[in-house]
């Protein structure tokens, strides 16, 4: 039996998702958990299965994510991230379709830093005139 997978790193905001896709069933464990229990919201799951969808391979993998930092917004798109290159490490054939989609852009936004001084990132402390 061949030992074969694909790996790839995905990240966003504070998250690192790394994903291995294998010849499989269609399992899919994140963090040693079904995805299921570990994103309960339908919207987080969508997003995840979005490169699977775009390229009719939902069912040909099983996939192992494991993923760190951030929260569960940032990494379900560090998991889609991650597993949209998988997938162009799998055949090279699928990358004009999600390169269309989107899907392999690193989302380059995080957190604005807080500014001494002030309250938060933007917001100032309150000003009294009297």
């Amino acid at each position: 039996m061949t030992n074969l997978q694909y790996h790839a790193i995905g990240r966003r905001k504070e998250a690192v998702a790394r994903v291995y896709l294998r010849p499989g069933s269609g399992a899919f464990l994140v963090n040693d958990r079904p995805v299921e229990t570990y994103f309960p919201n339908d919207v987080l799951k969508m997003v995840i299965r979005q490169p699977l969808q775009l390229t009719d391979s939902v069912d040909k993998f099983d996939i192992v994510a494991r993923v760190a930092g951030g929260g569960s917004a940032g990494q379900a798109g560090a998991i889609r991230h991650g597993l949209a290159r998988a997938l162009c490490v799998f055949n090279l054939e699928l990358r004009p379709a999600l390169k269309k989609a989107g899907l392999l852009v690193r989302d380059s936004r995080m957190k604005e830093r807080k500014k001494y001084g002030q309250r938060g990132a933007r917001a100032r402390f309150q000003f009294s005139k009297r």
